[in-house]
């Protein structure tokens, strides 16, 4: 491994099974509405498949011995750890919420502390409760040192998701897009769960369509919202490659234009591509290379989403094969990231402590 040239996969979970049992414990009432909105969504097919392939996965979600081994076989030197996005429970309260929160943050760095010449870790904020978020921000960077924090694409708790929803241009998070511009903290957006439900819960559309969708909806909000002009130097990293959105910007670029409603950005929509960050994990060397083209060589990260099987085996082999240019591949794989502090050097830093 290159100290000063790291191959880094930004886009990486491990399971937490101590928070689940926190939360199963602490609201079972909340916990089983979302393994019932669970399976309205995925359907008993995907939702049988899914539990197979968790179960087959074990080994690489929890224990760090087999993950520094597969991360051998695939040529990745460092690995950037989130939860995974099962773990938001934004159905629970506010107490609870920050709870669960700071646990996770804890169990990452705890994580990460294993083996802190190969892992770095993001944590999780109450997303639902806007209001708290900043105190879930500042624990996971100044008292756990993980190097930002990973938001799902929108917050809504079962039992009344109109009442409770949080979009990520909900004026109320403001206070969160300034701090984590201030601290230089990396927000990671990884969709969990679609508004669309039902409509989905056949043939793996639950995942297949609902992500990159989920994905565009959420980044829309942030830019037709105006937060990328507000904080110029906030930093988000949107995983799938940013799903449907940066390739078909034209027809929102179009409305930028012509709708008064949709000028809420400075600018026409498709500018704000370089001024977002996405992983490589598009499953298509065509649609790399077009995500590349729309958003700029400096603005893509290598991602696997391991060890999900949604998610890359071989993601260096996948950025290799989308045939772009030899300092276009080494940005993907090392050098967009290492810009942005994210390094087998930094990761024996020590923690903030202010």
């Amino acid at each position: 491994m290159s100290s000063d040239s790291p191959t880094v996969d930004v886009h990486a979970h491990v399971l937490l099974p101590a928070l689940q049992q926190l939360v199963a414990e602490q609201d079972p009432a909340g916990f089983g509405a979302q393994q019932e909105l669970e399976v309205r969504r995925n359907g008993p097919e995907s939702m049988a498949a899914s539990g197979r392939m968790i179960k087959e996965r074990w080994p690489q979600l929890t224990d760090l011995d087999r993950r520094l081994a597969d991360m051998d076989a695939q040529g990745v030197d460092v690995q950037l750890v989130s939860p995974s996005p099962s773990h938001f429970y934004y159905f629970a309260g506010e107490e609870l919420g920050l709870k669960l929160a700071q646990e996770a943050n804890q169990a990452v760095r705890g994580y990460v502390d294993r083996a802190p010449d190969r892992l770095h870790g993001l944590g999780l904020v109450p997303l639902q409760h806007p209001g708290l978020i900043v105190e879930a921000l500042e624990h996971a960077v100044l008292e756990c040192g993980l190097l930002g924090v990973e938001i799902g694409s929108f917050a809504a708790t079962p039992d009344d998701p109109a009442r409770s929803t949080v979009e990520l241009s909900d004026p109320r998070l403001e206070p969160f897009w300034a701090r984590a511009e201030e601290l230089g903290a990396l927000v990671f957006l990884h969709p969990f769960g679609c508004s669309l439900d039902e409509r989905l819960d056949r043939f793996y559309l639950a995942n297949t369509v609902s992500q990159p969708a989920e994905n565009a909806v959420a980044l829309s909000h942030l830019i037709f919202s105006g937060v990328l002009d507000r904080h110029p130097g906030l930093k988000v990293l949107a995983a799938h490659g940013g799903g449907y959105l940066p390739t078909t910007l034209g027809r929102s670029d179009h409305a930028w234009k012509v709708r008064p409603e949709a000028r809420g950005c400075a600018e026409p929509p498709s500018s704000y591509l370089k001024k977002l960050y996405f992983d490589s994990l598009v499953h298509s060397p065509a649609e790399l290379r077009a995500l590349m083209a729309a958003a700029g060589p400096a603005q893509v990260l290598l991602g696997s989403d391991y060890p999900f099987d949604m998610g890359s085996d071989l993601p260096v082999d996948e950025v290799q094969a989308a045939g772009l240019s030899s300092d276009d591949e080494a940005r993907v794989l090392a050098g967009n990231a290492r810009a942005l502090g994210i390094s087998a050097a930094a990761a024996l830093t020590a923690r903030p402590t202010t």
